[in-house]
């Protein structure tokens, strides 16, 4: 079996963005559906802690960008539908500082977590049916702690309007 270093741990995966971590997660299924768990308090990747649970509805089409975080921690996991999610870091003192990425949660992938650190900027577009998100953060709402960042912004150069490459 593969060596995990102490700073991935089993099922983890870390992306292009510093400190951008997905965790996949392990569905156990029978007749009768299935069960999954998600987070744990005891959990490296969650040991930031807990300050909130909140549920996302979009319908399709529907972009939330940008959004970003002086000091809080979300954890995001779509149980329906599907989102194309894109992270920007926006961090000066980060080794991957202006890179952006892009992402799919939900439907037709398998099932995971993401952990978004502060300083990240972040958003999702609903595609395909109507997606729930459900976040956890690792504080209480705080509008100070909360920052918009328009989806059109030329510094991150992110396009949200277009669909998918004709092929």
């Amino acid at each position: 079996m593969e060596e995990i270093s102490p700073d991935i741990q089993e099922g983890e995966r870390h992306l292009d963005i510093h400190g951008v971590v997905v965790k996949e997660l392990q569905r156990y299924s029978d007749e009768r559906g299935f069960f999954m768990e998600l987070i744990r308090a005891t959990d490296p990747f969650f040991h930031e802690g807990f300050g909130q649970l909140s549920h996302s509805k979009m319908y399709p089409g529907v972009v939330k960008a940008w959004h970003i975080h002086r000091t809080q921690i979300d954890w995001w996991y779509v149980p329906l539908g599907r989102l194309r999610v894109a992270l920007h870091d926006l961090r000066s003192q980060s080794p991957t500082f202006k890179k952006t990425i892009e992402l799919f949660l939900g439907d037709d992938h398998p099932p995971a977590v993401l952990k978004i650190p502060a300083g990240v900027a972040h958003g999702c577009k609903a595609v395909g049916e109507v997606a729930h998100l459900f976040y956890v953060t690792s504080r209480t709402y705080d509008p100070a702690e909360e920052g918009r960042i328009p989806h059109n912004d030329p510094l991150i150069g992110y396009d949200w309007i277009s669909g998918p490459a004709i092929t």
